[in-house]
């Protein structure tokens, strides 16, 4: 199994053809990505562990949620997938997608917030506390400029030169993974609804949102399939001169992929939250549906025994009271 340090596309220059067999045996060493994994995995287990000491209970959907996201991060930082990210367009586009969609989806389902208020100490709970109550995290969670963000960031990524000095630059590189995470947290924590976040709106606003985002990545993709010029520069051209160029394919077909991949995978994973947004909805109506229900049969049994005793007899009156 190969060993490729990972970053801004050093030590590139020996990677063999990007294949099935490829994922598994190349996977890299990415410092940050590792601890992020491991500390992020380890919290919420303690977390998840001291509530059961305590005899409470936490959904086992929320566990598998979470750890599917720390999953979907590693692998796409550390896995053969990282080898080539800076070989291959579209091997990004894919681990962008993942990033910015998959990840952060999964880690909202996981309720981390929701865990950390239930197991933390006092203080620290204070200060949680009093960080989801302040005006940052108040201006953070304003939908329309979450929005904003998780639209518009990929543009500014692809048309810049933030993208290009992403492949040329190991910190640049990694950033730009915790940027992709972090503002798809940003715009998914809330719509999902499931901590409590300041920004949380009505189910049929959650929905309209999501759905907002569809044409955005498929005019993003299409966008991208109809560019004259290189995203990157001639960083991808070059990779052609070394030892790489047997096997590459052509950097603008790979550049039309991984439009397709952008307006694809953005497409299925747009619809895919709708599809839990929607079954949230229908099952925060049911709910309510329940409460109203119970509400009404309580008002109901209280206006009958009302009834009943507006109506029953009145005690008979003693004999010595009718000869008075």
């Amino acid at each position: 199994m190969g060993l490729v340090v990972s970053a801004g596309g050093a030590g590139v220059d020996n990677l063999p053809p990007f294949d099935a067999g490829a994922l598994l045996s190349e996977w890299g060493l990415a410092p940050l990505p590792l601890v992020i994994t491991v500390w992020a995995t380890g919290l919420y287990v303690v977390g998840v562990l001291t509530l059961r000491r305590r005899g409470d209970s936490w959904p086992v959907g929320r566990s598998i949620a979470w750890g599917v996201g720390m999953l979907a991060f590693y692998l796409v930082t550390s896995s053969g997938l990282a080898a080539y990210d800076t070989v291959l367009i579209s091997v990004h586009m894919v681990q962008h997608m993942v990033l910015s969609m998959l990840v952060p989806l999964s880690l909202a389902l996981g309720a981390p917030v929701t865990l950390a208020l239930r197991t933390l100490p006092r203080r620290p709970r204070g200060w949680l506390l009093a960080l989801l109550h302040s005006r940052l995290a108040k201006v953070l969670g304003f939908p329309p400029l979450t929005f904003g963000l998780y639209v518009i960031s990929p543009w500014a990524l692809y048309f810049s030169g933030w993208y290009e000095a992403s492949l040329r630059s190991t910190y640049v590189h990694e950033m730009m993974h915790v940027h992709l995470v972090a503002v798809g947290a940003l715009f998914f924590w809330p719509i999902v609804g499931v901590d409590p976040l300041p920004g949380r709106v009505a189910h049929p606003f959650r929905v309209l949102l999501t759905v907002m985002t569809l044409p955005f990545h498929a005019f993003l993709g299409v966008t991208i399939m109809g560019q004259t010029t290189l995203l990157g520069g001639d960083w991808y051209p070059s990779l052609h001169d070394g030892p790489l160029g047997a096997w590459l394919p052509d950097p603008y077909d790979d550049q039309k992929l991984a439009g397709g991949i952008l307006w694809g995978a953005g497409d299925l994973v747009g619809l895919v939250f709708f599809g839990v947004l929607f079954a949230q909805w229908v099952r925060s109506s049911m709910k309510e549906a329940v409460r109203e229900d119970r509400r009404l049969d309580r008002l109901e049994r209280q206006e009958l025994r009302a009834q009943q005793s507006a109506s029953a007899p009145s005690a008979p009156s003693a004999p010595g009271d009718e000869a008075e």
